[in-house]
């Protein structure tokens, strides 16, 4: 099989060096490690959340926050059932991703911290289309009670539950994709206007992230600090298309 979409790179990796870490993270000083097997495991169980709470082909989801490996699965979860991710600036004020938001057509939004699930629900009314909100870390959310907010974890709880269910289905959805598929939608800075969206295809940044490697002999035994803005075309070809390319950390 051609491992031409993202989709298809992580099924690779998983397989392939299902022991080498995919992410490290630090908490607590301590790093906490993600193998790329339980990387894939991850990504399907959100996936499959994704699916039963109506996210479908086509849709776009919105991903603001730092750089956390939770948020790189949500796009890898957006892109493997078809779905396009549209990362925002998370330093944005609330008032400046009505833009992004609106013009973009989000229905689903997957962000970091309370801080930024504050900025949605404040600007939620103007951005009409925009109907869930799943955030990744809880501190100070539990006294919450909109219906339409879900915590990462609950998400891939009924996630594991669906794929428990329907065993074939993350799979087929992956196997389906096209390397021509819109893979992710960028933002302009916008500094001569309004912030334009630039469509990507998967075969687009695995091309660039192929070439990357080779020009820099990455393979997976290298690891890689994600520090620059998700939402930044840069971040996404060294952070997300290098590491799926390469399997490095």
């Amino acid at each position: 099989e051609p491992l031409n979409t993202f989709s298809r790179l992580l099924l690779h990796n998983a397989k392939q060096i299902p022991n080498r870490p995919a992410f490290r993270e630090k908490y607590l000083g301590i790093w906490q490690i993600t193998t790329w097997r339980e990387n894939l495991n991850q990504v399907q169980a959100f996936a499959c959340g994704l699916s039963t709470l109506g996210f479908e082909k086509g849709m776009h989801l919105a991903v603001i926050g730092d750089n956390r490996p939770r948020l790189y699965q949500a796009i890898l979860a957006a892109q493997t059932l078809g779905g396009v991710p549209v990362p925002l600036y998370q330093d944005a004020a609330a008032r400046e991703m009505i833009h992004v938001l609106t013009d973009s057509n989000i229905q689903f939004a997957v962000v970091e911290d309370q801080e930024q699930v504050d900025k949605l629900l404040e600007i939620k009314d103007e951005v009409p289309n925009l109907h869930t909100i799943i955030y990744e870390d809880p501190k100070g959310l539990s006294d919450y009670v909109q219906h339409f907010l879900h915590s990462f974890s609950q998400v891939q709880q009924s996630g594991e539950v669906f794929a428990f269910e329907h065993p074939e289905y993350f799979i087929t959805q992956a196997l389906e994709r096209e390397p021509d598929e819109v893979s992710i939608l960028l933002y302009t800075s916008g500094t001569t206007g309004k912030s334009k969206g630039v469509a990507h295809t998967h075969q687009n940044f695995i091309r660039a992230g192929r070439h990357s490697c080779t020009f820099d002999n990455l393979t997976c035994d290298d690891d890689m600090v994600a520090y620059l803005p998700m939402a930044w075309v840069g971040d996404h070809l060294f952070s997300f298309a290098l590491a799926l390319t390469a399997g490095l950390t």
